[in-house]
C-alpha cells in the first residue's frame, strides 16, 4: 500500500486538506439526499391532490345522478297523476317537472308521454260533445254514427270508465228514439186507418140513403095497391088477413074481402096477390064468386145482409157499428183495435175484437 494513501502518514497540512475535502463531500452527500427527500414530497403531494380531485369529481358525479334519479321519479309522479286525473293544472305541473330531466332519453320519452295525454282528453271531449248532442236530437240518426264514431277512438286504458259509461247513454238515446218512433208510426197507421174507416161510413151512410129511398117507392107501391084493392072492392071488412112487405121469397100473401050486397069483381094489383071472395044474396039464394086471384110480381130489392164490427172492454162493447159489407166492418175493428186510446186501454184491460152479422 502506498504510504501517501493512508491518512496517518499524511502531514499536517496534508490533514487539514483531506478533512476539508472529506467535509465538502460529506455536504455533497447531505443535500442530495435533501433535495431527493424534498422531490419525493412533492411529487406525494401532486398524487394526493389528483386524488382529491378524482374523488371530489365522483361525488359531485354521484350526486348529479341521485339528482337525475329523484326528478326522474318527479316526473313519473306528476305524469300518472295528470294521466288519472287529465286537468290543465296536473298536465302543466308535469311539464314543469320534466324540465328538469337532463337525460335526453328520459326527457323525449317524458315528452311523448304529455301529448298523449293531451291528445286522449281531446278524444274524450268530442266523445263527450258529441253523445250530448246526440241526446238533444235522438231522433237524427247521423248524429247517432257521429257519437258512435266518437266513442270508439277512446282506445286508452285510462278512457275505459268513460267509454263504458258513453256507450250506456247512447243505448238508453237509441232506446228512447226507436220507441218513439214505433209510437209515431203506429198512430200514423191509426190516422190512416180511421180516415179510411171514415170515408168507408161516408160511403154506407150514401148506400143507406140510396136504399131507403128505393124501399120507400116499394112502401108508397104497395100501400097504393091497397088503396085500389078497397076502390074495387066497394064496402069490405078485413079479416084474418096479414101483409108481409119483405118476405124472402119476395110475393105476398092476399087479403080475403067479403062484399055484403054486391057483387064485386076482383082485379089483379102489381106488387103482392089478392084473393077476393065475394058472396051475393039474392032473391033465388045465394051466390058465391071467387074472384080476382092475382099472381103478383117478386119483389127485386133482395133484402141485404148486413155486419156489426165490434170492440170490447173486459167483456163490454164499447165500440161498435153495423156496415154493408164485411170489407168495411172489418176495417172498421181494425182502426179501431190500431187506435191510442185502445192500444193505452189495452195496458191494463182485456180487449176483444169480432165482426159478425147484424
Amino acid at each position: 500500500m502506498n504510504k501517501n494513501l493512508n491518512p496517518l502518514n499524511w502531514t499536517k497540512k496534508q490533514q487539514i486538506i483531506g478533512g476539508a475535502v472529506a467535509i465538502v463531500l460529506i455536504g455533497g452527500v447531505t443535500t442530495g439526499i435533501v433535495a431527493n427527500a424534498n422531490h419525493q414530497a412533492e411529487v406525494r403531494k401532486i398524487e394526493q391532490l389528483k386524488k382529491d380531485k378524482v374523488e371530489k369529481a365522483k361525488v359531485r358525479a354521484d350526486k348529479a345522478k341521485q339528482l337525475e334519479k329523484s326528478n326522474e321519479a318527479d316526473s313519473k309522479k306528476l305524469l300518472d297523476i295528470a294521466e288519472k286525473t287529465p286537468t290543465d293544472k296536473n298536465i302543466k305541473l308535469a311539464e314543469d317537472s320534466i324540465l328538469k330531466v337532463k337525460t335526453a332519453e328520459v326527457k323525449k320519452a317524458f315528452d311523448n308521454q304529455v301529448v298523449g295525454i293531451k291528445n286522449r282528453v281531446k278524444l274524450e271531449n268530442e266523445a263527450k260533445t258529441a253523445v250530448s248532442n246526440y241526446q238533444k236530437d235522438a231522433m237524427n240518426q247521423d248524429k247517432y254514427k257521429t257519437a258512435q264514431q266518437a266513442v270508439s277512438k277512446l282506445t286508452s286504458s285510462y278512457s275505459k270508465g268513460l267509454k263504458d259509461s258513453l256507450n250506456k247513454q247512447l243505448a238508453v238515446f237509441k232506446k228512447q228514439a226507436d220507441d218513439a218512433t214505433k209510437v209515431q208510426q203506429a198512430k200514423s197507421a191509426s190516422d190512416s186507418k180511421a180516415k179510411t174507416a171514415d170515408t168507408n161510413k161516408q160511403q154506407s151512410g150514401s148506400t143507406e140513403a140510396t136504399n131507403g129511398n128505393s124501399n120507400n117507392a116499394n112502401v108508397a107501391s104497395n100501400a097504393q095497391n091497397t088503396v085500389n084493392n078497397d076502390v074495387a072492392s066497394g064496402s069490405n071488412f078485413y079479416g084474418g088477413g096479414s101483409q108481409n112487405n119483405y118476405s124472402q121469397g119476395g110475393s105476398n100473401t092476399s087479403q080475403n074481402n067479403t062484399n055484403s050486397g054486391s057483387s064485386n069483381q076482383g082485379q089483379g094489383n102489381s106488387g103482392q096477390n089478392n084473393s077476393n071472395t065475394n058472396t051475393n044474396t039474392g032473391g033465388n039464394g045465394s051466390n058465391t064468386n071467387n074472384n080476382g086471384s092475382n099472381g103478383g110480381n117478386n119483389n127485386n130489392n133482395q133484402p141485404q145482409t148486413r155486419y156489426v164490427g165490434w170492440v170490447s172492454v173486459d167483456g163490454v162493447r164499447r165500440y161498435s157499428q153495423t156496415f154493408n159489407t164485411l170489407g168495411e166492418a172489418q176495417s172498421y175493428v181494425d182502426a179501431t183495435v190500431n187506435s191510442v186510446e185502445v192500444i193505452n186501454l189495452g195496458f191494463e184491460h182485456s180487449i176483444r175484437y169480432g165482426v159478425e152479422p147484424a
